[in-house]
């Protein structure tokens, strides 16, 4: 919902301090930099319930949803220790501690009396129930955001700590008990709470058991009914994106229903010893949806038994949580030829008018100037320089999104620096903590970046602790570029480049995801493109090739910055 600088609850007490968001440290080639200072923080930590874009997107469409005003109500976990905390270390990559925060002191987030219970195995689990309303823009609608919580008294030791952290890993059992928590313990809290539901979105695989609750409801003949009250959303083409859980663990959870159905629905093959969830997730929705045009073309090559079923609608943004304060004032002056952007922000589009306003096209260029102004001021102990060439990568350490390309030939990246002009880079980013390929490459761009130390008259380049939404918006709206380079296909829609051209920040990106369906002068587009119908493996990461056609990017748009700064 990212409180921290949009719709923020004003509590009458004092900010308890484990609520504020911590200081973080940089790493660069500038070593004494690194050494003797930090970035300071002293805002409300964003409401500590999602890890990455998934969770980012989900508050963006609980704001749009109370903009619109709709009637809609969402489910999710109260993480009692949110994701990760990262520190980023030469010798490791990134180390990761326990995040702590006191939802009983945080603004807006109210505890329910109601309780509800559900068992894992044969063990009763009691979850108690939180509220947090997301308001619209104007204040005159409110979305119920409900929250599960195991951290209560009654529960076993190990129980209270079924909802401590998100995507926690440590077995099987863990992971599926998150999951039934989120699906089973949703709907009961749902009906414990009195809401009449018409559709219910299963947002990913995570929340599957949802329909297992509602099918045991009713027999079977129902089912049918059942299905045309659920929807889907399925986020990933990436193996790893589609649970596939072991029966020898779901007993361990599921009650012999709840297996039986789950099977019944989620067995990719007969006497199958796994269920997979998100082709529970299919057959249980009436409709279902990927998440870009792209998506949509893979996702029906990798469940062909349900491509009249699935269909593309291309994630977005919440404009007005990502837009900057400067960005935004130059929209409302340019009010008559736009429109009401703020209440309907595909009036955005008329912006095509003014490409050959001069005026607008200067007013434009300061108003990305003054966010970059902010953006060096914020960083400035690393010496950035406003009128440098700027280019950010920013988001899930992943191995398909290849966090380490633009570092491949550290000799190509300097020769383009002391050619062209010199490079600021920022990287951020957070690899969960069982990728061990994720954590490999932070830690392979900290050993590059220690190994430019003496290059810093030319080239800087920071790697930015702890990423997250806060950071995020200073990025999206500071940088002069939004570098985004995964192997095609197998970003599945993508919504940091969305947040960076809204601030009039050009794209430096591979043809994945919603670039796919953009105009062509959102940025540079480069790289390896796959033929339609082709997947391809995740694992053939094409690093030398798309590594030279994103060097070849990068001189071009770094001369068109040069020329742009310049006046010409």
């Amino acid at each position: 919902m990212s409180p921290s600088f949009y719709n923020t609850f004003i509590s009458k007490a004092p900010l308890n301090p484990i609520n504020k968001k911590h200081d973080f440290t940089v790493f660069s080639n500038m070593r004494g930099m690194d050494y003797f200072h930090s970035v300071k923080l002293n805002s409300l930590v964003d409401l500590p319930i999602y890890s990455g874009g998934l969770g980012v997107l989900a508050g963006d469409t609980l704001k749009s949803a109370a903009d619109l005003k709709y009637t809609f109500l969402a489910v999710g976990i109260l993480w009692n220790k949110g994701y990760i905390l990262q520190k980023a270390c030469y010798h490791f990559g990134q180390e990761t501690t326990e995040f702590n925060w006191e939802p009983k002191h945080y603004p807006g987030l109210v505890p329910l009396k109601k309780r509800i219970e559900l068992y894992i195995g044969k063990e009763r689990v009691i979850l108690r129930l939180w509220k947090y309303y997301v308001f619209s823009q104007d204040r005159q609608h409110a979305v119920p955001l409900i929250l599960l919580d195991s951290n209560v008294e009654g529960n076993s030791p190990t129980n209270r700590k079924l909802t401590d952290r998100l995507y926690n890993s440590k077995s099987e059992w863990w992971k599926i008990v998150q999951r039934k928590v989120l699906g089973v313990g949703g709907i009961r809290a749902i009906q414990a709470l009195g809401y009449e539901v018409d559709t219910y979105h299963l947002n990913e695989g995570h929340a599957a058991f949802a329909f297992v609750e509602m099918a045991k409801q009713a027999p079977a003949d129902r089912w049918e009914d059942i299905k045309s009250h659920f929807a889907y959303t399925c986020h990933t083409p990436v193996k790893a994106g589609h649970d596939r859980l072991p029966v020898s663990e779901l007993k361990n959870v599921l009650d012999p229903q709840e297996l039986g159905i789950s099977q019944q629905l989620g067995s990719e093959e007969v006497n199958s010893n796994t269920v997979n969830l998100t082709l529970l997730a299919l057959n249980a929705a009436h409709k279902a949806n990927a998440v870009s045009e792209k998506h949509e073309e893979v996702t029906k090559i990798q469940f062909p038994n349900h491509v009249k079923k699935i269909r593309g609608i291309t994630n977005g943004i919440h404009h007005l949580t990502w837009v900057a304060d400067s960005m935004a004032e130059l929209f409302d002056l340019y009010n008559e030829e736009l429109g009401a952007w703020r209440k309907n922000p595909e009036q955005l589009k008329n912006i095509l008018n003014l490409k050959k306003n001069q005026r607008f096209k200067t007013d434009l260029w300061e108003a990305h100037q003054v966010n970059k102004r902010s953006l060096v001021k914020w960083l400035s102990p690393w010496l950035l320089e406003e009128n440098v060439f700027t280019i950010a990568w920013a988001r899930r350490a992943a191995s398909y999104k290849r966090p380490e390309l633009l570092l491949y030939d550290l000799t190509r990246l300097e020769e383009i620096a002391r050619k062209v002009g010199c490079l600021q880079i920022i990287f951020a980013g957070k690899a969960h903590p069982k990728d061990l390929a994720g954590a490999h490459s932070i830690k392979s761009i900290l050993e590059k970046i220690d190994s430019l130390s003496g290059k810093r008259d030319y080239l800087k380049i920071l790697y930015l602790e702890d990423y997250d939404t806060h950071v995020g918006k200073k990025l999206v709206c500071g940088v002069d570029a939004w570098l985004n380079n995964p192997l095609p296909p197998f970003e599945a829609s993508g919504t940091s480049g969305m947040k960076a051209i809204l601030n009039g920040v050009p794209q430096l990106s591979t043809r994945d995801g919603w670039i796919a369906e953009a105009d062509e002068n959102v940025g540079i587009i480069f790289g390896y493109v796959p033929e339609k119908g082709e997947i391809g493996m995740e694992t053939n990461f094409r690093v030398e090739e798309d590594a030279n056609s994103l060097y070849n990017a990068l001189d071009e748009m770094a001369r068109i910055y040069k020329e742009a700064a310049a006046g010409g």
